[in-house]
């Protein structure tokens, strides 16, 4: 098993900055690669980011690349997403994520642990 916990969303205005942590426990945090996920309104769970256990590698979204930063942690257990250039478009309630073997995919539904989610609204 492994607890999720998000912190850091908020409202802020388009253009703007926002950095998302994650915090996790209940497994070596340094053997897990981590995602950002979100969902917004009406809308599928998608996928974000990604960061390898290492964190030697990171995967985006399309729609967040050049934008957005995934970068962890390892002696604080702790994952970070830094938003900038927000869109309204970006408006979800954004996920940290692991799979339970600990490995990294870059699609939503593959994932099995999730946190309770941090809403972030951009607005125009």
């Amino acid at each position: 098993q492994v607890q999720l916990v998000e912190s850091g969303g908020g409202l802020v205005q388009a253009g703007g900055s926002l950095r998302l942590s994650c915090s996790a426990s209940g497994r070596t945090f340094s053997s897990i690669a981590m995602a950002w996920l979100r969902q917004a309104p009406g809308k599928e769970r998608e996928f974000v980011a990604a960061i390898t256990r290492s964190g030697g590698s990171t995967y985006y979204a399309d729609s967040v690349k050049g934008r957005f930063t995934i970068s962890r942690d390892n002696a604080k257990n702790t994952v970070y997403l830094q938003m900038n250039s927000l869109k309204p478009e970006d408006t979800a309630v954004y996920y940290c994520a692991a799979h339970r073997l600990g490995v990294l995919f870059t699609t939503a539904r593959q994932y099995d642990y999730w946190g309770q989610g941090t809403q972030v609204t951009v607005s125009s």
